[in-house]
């Protein structure tokens, strides 16, 4: 028996409004460096205007402006990005000669290295930041979705209930396609999926060793090379037996999925081994 995607009864995530750190996270790398690109170029506008009507110490140091915001927004890679542009724009267009990158002046030489310089630091310590405040809201974001998990499974009747909102929380967890099997022996009992990828048979061969050894089954593994998705054995202390998978892209695999893989499949065998009892009570 196979499920598609069903209308969710219980909200799993936070509102997006409540995680800024993540909405920029996901924005796309292209996109990234194009602002990060776009705020150098209005530093060098502003530059260039100071320059042309008043006499200001330290000029390069707008150039760090963005560089800053880089960092805080958008990660390393962007900032660098900024402080390289930026050293380059105050060369061109801020020192003499000028629209040269040629350098006549030794003092202007060190300026334009010492601006390079505190914009990679300044980009490092920014964005070492940055990554600690998405650390900690993803891990705010994850408890909150667990949490709610958990709840769910208080509500749910009936297997194909607790296989719907497992899958709802994992789609929400990871964001990538997920497949849940219901596995008896031999035979697939309740196949539910998110995300459209259908399992293919070396993916059921791979579940199936899962259950077997009690084991993590990873993609793309020696004897599974086909196989899209990693799975986790679900097996509960009644006879449920069933396995969570997961088809993570190899560029944006998280470090160390199986913790919370592990967690929400103690919950969701919890949940089978509560429904079995129902059914045994009431025959």
């Amino acid at each position: 028996m196979s499920a598609q995607s069903s209308p969710q009864e219980f909200k799993l995530f936070p509102e997006p409004g409540t995680l800024p750190a993540l909405q920029l996270s996901s924005t796309p790398l292209p996109v990234r460096y194009l602002i990060a690109c776009a705020m150098t170029g209005i530093a060098t506008v502003v530059g260039v205007g100071l320059d042309s009507t008043v006499t200001i110490p330290n000029l390069s140091l707008v150039f760090v402006v963005p560089v800053l915001i880089a960092a805080v927004a958008f990660g390393l890679g962007p900032s660098l990005a900024s402080a390289v542009l930026g050293a380059l724009a105050y060369n061109f267009f801020l020192t003499e000669p000028r629209f040269t990158l040629r350098v006549d002046d030794p003092a202007n030489i060190w300026a334009i290295g010492l601006l390079f310089i505190v914009g990679v630091i300044a980009s490092a310590v920014a964005s070492t930041a940055r990554r600690r405040a998405d650390d900690a809201a993803l891990a705010m974001r994850q408890a909150a979705l667990t949490r709610s998990y958990g709840q769910n499974l208080v509500a749910a009747d009936g297997p194909e209930a607790i296989f719907s909102r497992t899958a709802d929380a994992l789609e929400a967890l990871f964001e990538v396609p997920v497949v849940l099997m219901s596995m008896q022996q031999d035979a697939v009992e309740l196949t539910l999926r998110r995300g459209g990828v259908e399992p293919s048979p070396i993916d059921i061969e791979a579940a199936r060793s899962s259950l077997t050894t009690g084991k993590v089954a990873l993609a793309d593994v020696y004897p599974f090379d086909g196989s899209r998705f990693d799975f986790w054995p679900v097996m509960g202390s009644a006879g449920s037996r069933a396995v969570i998978g997961l088809a993570f892209d190899p560029q944006e695999r998280p470090t160390q999925p199986g913790t919370l893989v592990e967690l929400v499949a103690s919950l969701m065998a919890l949940a089978l081994d509560r429904q079995h009892l129902r059914e045994s009570d009431r025959g």
